[in-house]
């Protein structure tokens, strides 16, 4: 769901070849929704394999991280480990959402309303195990590095951007930025000329970057602020946020009582959880210092193993985008030494 800050923040927009040479920490089961979402046939239903395993999440996930390689990013994938149990409201009501989901997903497609088919079949399928630990072997054949968080992957994210060993934080919620992300990069997994919802319209979509200390002195409000303003709105630990009060009025609050006590205070508070318990999740995060980053060469034969023999991919052109992340990284390797060379 992640923080609804939109109304309140303007990123500044760039082309994804800006973004060559420099480290981004992939929110990873964010960027796995977004193809589980969007790669499908007309009536919603997902790429599949012959054994009727859904795939668009490892089709999406290898040409996008393909061609974040030829250009020259360093992609780090960051996976959620176990969440925190003032996540299970969140967590129940999107188990609830796509079973409604299913139930008209199907419907629609009995009766022939196939835009409205599409539309729920968004919604209706998850990530299972299974198909989790298979995209983090095929991230891994990429020689691309994973890192496996203690709790929410976009706190592990925010931790590693501001230690400086990436230098952006990668997904679609702002919710890194509440976690002290310094930098964000929205829109990775969708970059292209997308069509509009229910619309007949495509748009161009280029990556967003957001600077925290910039939005910050825009909205004239501190972090512990954010903070208190991203609580206000709804975050997975109190989704839906204090009625009544959406992001610019929140914006209102935090600006006027300034203290994140005292905001707490000044509002009608509706949740079991103490809003202090939930501030500490984004100021204390639970993270870990144990990872290594290592871009590794591909390994060919085994991503042709997993693509190709295990879930019916082309050979042609799985070997092609192989072929050209090869060739890209021979080419920087070359300038590289020519560049050392004239030092």
């Amino acid at each position: 769901m992640g923080v609804k800050l939109t109304p309140l923040v303007k990123g500044e927009t760039c082309e994804l070849e800006e973004l060559s040479g420099r480290v981004l920490a992939i929110d990873a089961y964010n960027f796995f929704y977004q193809f589980l979402a969007s790669i499908r046939q007309p009536d919603g239903t997902p790429l599949m394999d012959s054994k009727g395993r859904v795939t668009s999440a490892h089709s999406g996930t290898f040409y996008r991280t393909a061609n974040m390689l030829k250009i020259g990013i360093k992609p780090v994938f960051v996976f959620d480990g176990e969440p925190s149990p003032l996540k299970k409201a969140t967590l129940e009501a999107r188990r609830k959402t796509r079973e409604e989901a299913m139930e008209k997903w199907m419907k629609a497609l009995r009766e022939g309303r196939i835009e409205e088919a599409r539309k729920y079949a968004q919604a209706a399928i998850a990530l299972d195990e299974e198909m989790v630990k298979d995209l983090e072997k095929l991230i891994t054949a990429l020689g691309v590095p994973v890192v496996h968080a203690p709790s929410e992957g976009e706190a592990q994210s925010a931790y590693m951007c501001s230690r400086g060993d990436v230098w952006a934080t990668a997904s679609q919620d702002y919710d890194s930025l509440v976690f002290g992300s310094p930098r964000l990069v929205r829109n990775l997994a969708i970059v292209g000329r997308r069509k509009l919802p229910g619309k007949q319209v495509y748009v161009k979509v280029s990556p967003e970057v957001f600077e925290l200390e910039k939005m910050l002195k825009e909205l004239g409000i501190g972090r512990e602020q954010l903070v208190a303003l991203a609580i206000l709105v709804g975050t997975d630990y109190n989704p839906g946020g204090v009625p009544g009060i959406g992001p610019k009025r929140a914006l209102s609050i935090v600006r006027k009582h300034k203290d994140i006590d005292r905001v707490f205070r000044e509002v009608k508070w509706e949740f079991e959880v103490d809003p202090m318990e939930i501030a500490r999740i984004f100021l204390e995060p639970d993270v870990t210092s144990n990872y290594t980053l290592e871009w590794k060469p591909v390994d060919r034969d085994r991503v042709l193993r997993i693509l190709v023999d295990e879930h019916d991919f082309s050979f042609e052109r799985v070997s092609k985008a192989l072929d050209e992340i090869e060739a890209a990284v021979e080419r920087a390797k070359k300038r590289r030494s020519l560049e050392a060379w004239f030092k």
